[in-house]
């Protein structure tokens, strides 16, 4: 079981984890040892986590979730499997907490009346400046 907060805690059944060999260097150990995790959380059947944070977390996870619900996160950093374990596990909650944050409503605010003098005085003396510009009569 994945504690991610008090009220919110992932089951096991709902977490996959798949290794595969890692890529890049590493010497022989690559071609021997599958140390890369990819741990799979179902989160659209997830009962533990509410609709809103399911549609926050599809936003955050972008092209790590799949179209059947899943969020797949791979983790290669290290040449321990256990290790790489739990930072996946980390990445998830993370992901999870991020999701939980209930974004703050934009409050829309109107320019103040000196704003809009300044702005129109700016464009003013700009138009001015572009006006001087052109050819000189030599008479």
């Amino acid at each position: 079981m994945l504690r991610i907060n008090d009220a919110i805690s992932i089951e096991d059944w709902e977490l996959t984890e798949q290794f595969v060999r890692s890529s890049g260097p590493g010497g022989q150990n690559v071609n021997k040892v599958s140390t890369a995790v990819e741990l799979r959380f179902e989160a659209a059947r997830s009962p533990n986590l509410p609709e809103p944070v399911k549609n926050r977390l599809r936003r955050i996870a972008g092209r790590r979730w799949t179209k059947e619900g899943a969020l797949i996160v791979q983790v290669e950093d290290t040449r321990s499997q256990a290790r790489n374990r739990e930072i996946a596990r980390e990445r998830l909650r993370e992901l999870i907490l991020k999701a939980l944050e209930k974004p703050k409503r934009r409050i829309a605010t109107k320019p103040t009346y000196g704003s809009k003098q300044r702005r129109l005085k700016a464009k003013k003396e700009r138009g001015e400046v572009k006006a001087m510009r052109g050819k000189v009569d030599p008479d």
